[in-house]
């Protein structure tokens, strides 16, 4: 099969089916290639399954602590680990078939298999696509595709997007194994609850799966490199998490690494090295491997065509070009942060880039949010106060705790923390770093004011809602500059 096109999307991930749907809108005759399973590792085994689970985890919490809100429940609340992983699953599915929807709705093409840019283009000669049948076995089965659903074949395209998505990092002797060692596919699926468990990393993915095993009743262990947990977030955020996360028994073991993985048929026993060279050996029946992703860059004949591979991921320019004319990269392909929200939002840039539009600018990387769905939640923009002061800023940092807001105790959510950093000269909100109950949700009000060059007299003078806990985002504001009225 041959058949040309204006744009060629490898990869159906969060990054390339909105490329390929915003090519499309733009009148632009575009397909999409994919291997495995449309949505990409986001919607069927990352973001969206790992919150179905988080959910389970949470109503778990509630009903664990129903006395607490004046209820009663007669015996102990027991999960059902199968029932758990099966609605994950469901609502990946979900998910999955809902992107085989919005190509047919978009008139996208999705053609099926392995691709390789086999030439680049030159001229007015568009570039090559080779897509064979995959090789890579799929970690669960594809809901239907559109009936137009195209196969192998060599195609044709004036512009052709990369948007293959990352994996998880390995870690030379420590390699997951699907049994003792997980990497967070594994840990999506379990088919048993561990006794024990431990988690190699404190990035999002790994207090994320830390907090959701110590819901559930795991003994959890978290060995982190650098010295706080969660490394990203700014330092006093991530202390008053930690504090939480230990109130709800888990353990950590910071400025340590593994440096050695002993099996036995049903546990692991880790060598951890700490700080001053002692080695601690800590067994468990599970460990996770969240140690970060890599880009998915192998196989593609990126490489034989002088498209430059920085670090395990494709370079590029603000707009997603790299440095051979004609091919693009998008999303954690294309490096970090390797953010489902910012794949999207750099497709957008890229496509439209492609379609000539006026007044497309590139991405401020500074203001995409963070988010970590853990109990409590963490979620950040910006700068931290670290951060701030390192680059020369001259800074106001407002704080408003979660016990001062009415909304949170009425929640019985009242450990929590809202900060906000500001430029003392110009009143510029320079970051923004909560901790608490629906933060997540929470951020993009920071975001929004960030990308407006919102400053602090006009945050001050916005009405937020009462009872509502936006209302300790004011309250950080108005601390900033000495006039907290609840606090």
């Amino acid at each position: 099969m041959s058949e040309s096109y204006d744009v060629i999307v490898i990869g159906a991930g969060p990054g390339g089916y909105i490329a390929a749907i915003r090519a499309s809108q733009l009148g632009l005759k575009t397909a999409i290639v994919e291997r495995e399973h449309l949505a990409g590792i986001c919607s069927n085994w990352g973001c969206i399954p790992t919150k179905a689970l988080l959910r389970s985890a949470e109503v778990m919490h509630l009903a664990s602590h129903a006395d607490k809100y004046g209820l009663k429940i007669e015996g102990k609340v027991l999960a059902d680990v199968k029932a758990v992983v099966a609605r994950s699953r469901g609502i990946a599915e979900r998910m999955n078939a809902g992107v085989g929807f919005l190509m047919k709705k978009n008139k996208v093409d999705v053609i099926w298999g392995e691709a390789k840019v086999a030439k680049a283009g030159s001229g007015d000669k568009p570039a090559e696509v080779v897509v064979a049948k995959p090789t890579k076995k799929p970690m669960q089965p594809q809901a239907p595709l559109p009936k137009n659903t195209k196969g192998e074949g060599t195609y044709h395209a004036k512009h052709v997007i990369v948007a293959t998505g990352a994996r998880p990092r390995a870690l030379p002797g420590i390699e997951p194994d699907g049994k003792l060692i997980w990497t967070y596919f594994d840990a999506m699926v379990p088919a048993e609850m561990p006794k024990s468990l431990l988690v190699m990393g404190s990035g999002a993915i790994g207090i994320e799966f830390a907090s959701f095993y110590r819901t559930m009743g795991v003994e959890v262990t978290v060995v982190e490199l650098m010295a706080q947990v969660m490394p990203v977030e700014d330092a006093e955020i991530s202390a008053l998490a930690k504090k939480q996360f230990e109130r709800q028994g888990m353990k950590f073991m910071l400025e340590a690494k593994v440096t050695k993985v002993e099996k036995s048929q049903n546990s692991i026993t880790a060598h951890v090295e700490m700080k001053d060279g002692k080695v601690e050996k800590i067994t468990a029946d599970r460990m996770i491997s969240a140690v970060g992703v890599q880009g998915n860059v192998e196989n593609l004949g990126l490489e034989s065509l002088g498209v430059k591979i920085e670090r395990g991921t494709i370079g590029i320019d603000g707009y997603g070009k790299t440095n051979v004319a004609g091919i693009y990269a998008i999303g954690d392909v294309a490096g970090p942060p390797m953010l489902a929200h910012k794949a999207e939002h750099e497709a957008v840039i890229c496509v439209e880039k492609i379609a000539g539009l006026p007044n497309v600018h590139p991405m401020d990387k500074l203001l995409i949010p963070g988010c970590t769905y853990c109990h409590p939640q963490v979620a950040s923009v910006g700068l931290t106060e670290a951060k701030a002061k390192e680059v020369g800023k001259d800074i106001r940092v407002g704080r408003f705790p979660y016990v001062a807001n009415g909304k949170a105790i009425a929640l019985g959510e009242a450990q929590g923390l809202v900060k906000t950093i500001f430029d003392k000269k110009t009143g510029q909100l320079l970051g923004a770093h909560l901790v608490g109950a629906e933060v997540t949700e929470l951020i993009q009000g920071f975001v929004v004011a960030m990308n407006l060059e919102t400053t602090e007299e006009e945050l001050m003078h916005t009405i937020f809602p009462h009872p509502t806990l936006s209302e300790t985002m004011k309250e950080s504001v108005l601390d900033a500059y000495g006039r907290a009225l609840n606090a």
